[in-house]
């Protein structure tokens, strides 16, 4: 039978010492990066302990709290959403201010441009940012060029739409995609992607007022694994503008989202195995990108790696290269490197093998240092 078969084959493994079927299984599922919290904010106020989904609810009920035209819509986010985003919002605020709509990704955001238009805020929910694309025609042709189509007569500049976006350990192929550069190709658009919560509350607040359609990518392995000192009251962080969360002399590493915690780590082994001091960047948002602050930094240091789990071609790290070899040319000291995901689909049980990790970042900067 399947089961006497299951039983002689998990005895086994038990007899095969190198061959323990829960130790794969907890190996599968370790995170590639560790979550290094920020220093606790102190300018805005006190602060609460938040994972990350608690620190975007909190600055949607701040929203629905001060705006009372806000609403927020998409698939299941009446109950809480897959991720508990929303939780308790329905209750607090009333079914015709949060609601559930039709598992249909066009018919949200077209319904979200017709709510920002009429002068009211829109902020959708996107269920998975891999289910993104049935909304891409709406979100590119429609919400982008809605201004400039009408010579600023009209605009949807109050929509927000908000997407769980990047690898989780076991999302395989159609939940752990990174769409970013989709939509750094289009003028019109804001993408901000934060780093944790602390950024998470400050950016979607600060995309949420901006009077342009924005859209906000939340790293979902981060949801529960990044926990912060977050403030309780609302406050904005700026968009646009890149942080440097660690100064260096050798090498730039840029990246955004679950990235940056990569790249901290491999900053503290450049500096321990090779000596190498690392200058760290988050760019935050994707567009319009800070230039600026990217290639001071390249100045500095003659070199720039850049990392994102999106494959590496045509990935946003393409643009930030060009622009680099552009401004700061005759100060590069080796080539730029990109260290990105691979042109495949996303793999499942290959993911360990699919995601840059610390290690393949810490080989490019070997490679980078010995040019």
């Amino acid at each position: 039978s399947f089961r006497a078969g299951f039983g002689f084959g998990a005895a086994l493994l038990k007899l095969w010492p190198s061959c323990n079927s829960r130790n794969k299984t907890q190996r599968r599922h370790v995170a590639h990066f560790s979550f290094q919290p920020d220093p606790v904010p102190t300018q805005y106020g006190p602060t609460q302990k938040m994972n990350l989904f608690q620190s975007i609810t909190s600055a949607l009920d701040d929203t629905l709290a001060s705006d009372p035209t806000a609403v927020i819509f998409g698939e299941d986010v009446a109950f809480g959403g897959v991720f508990r985003c929303t939780v308790g919002l329905r209750d607090k605020y009333g079914k015709d201010r949060v609601f559930n709509t039709p598992l249909c990704e066009q018919g949200i955001v077209g319904f979200g441009i017709g709510v920002a238009v009429a002068g009211a805020t829109a902020i959708a929910e996107i269920q998975f940012a891999d289910y993104i694309f049935p909304a891409f025609d709406q979100i590119v042709n429609e919400a982008a060029k809605y201004r400039y189509r009408s010579g600023n007569m009209f605009d949807c500049g109050n929509l927000t739409i908000r997407a769980p976006w990047g690898c989780v350990g076991h999302g395989s192929l159609y939940h752990s995609q990174s769409p970013e550069a989709f939509f750094g190709h289009c003028a019109g658009l804001k993408v901000v992607i934060p780093r944790g919560p602390v950024q998470a509350k400050g950016l979607l607040l600060s995309c949420i007022a901006d009077k342009n359609p924005c859209i906000f990518f939340e790293p979902k392995i981060l949801y529960r694994a990044a926990v912060e000192q977050v403030p309780v009251e609302p406050y904005t962080l700026p968009l646009s503008q890149a942080e440097i969360l660690q100064e260096g002399s050798d090498v730039t590493l840029v990246a955004w989202g679950t990235q940056i915690h990569v790249m901290k780590e491999v900053a503290n082994m450049a500096q321990e195995k090779l000596g190498v001091s690392c200058e760290v960047i988050d760019l935050q948002t994707i567009l319009p990108w800070d230039i600026e602050t990217v290639c001071k930094s390249v100045v500095k240091t003659g070199r720039l790696l850049i990392s994102h789990e999106a494959p590496v071609t045509g990935g946003f790290a393409a643009e930030i290269s060009s622009i680099v070899q552009e401004e700061c040319f005759l100060n590069l000291e080796a080539p730029i490197s990109r260290v990105c995901g691979y042109d495949t689909p996303f793999a499942h049980i290959f993911e360990p093998f699919y995601i840059p990790d610390k290690w393949k970042c810490f080989e490019g900067i070997k490679r980078m240092i010995n040019y």
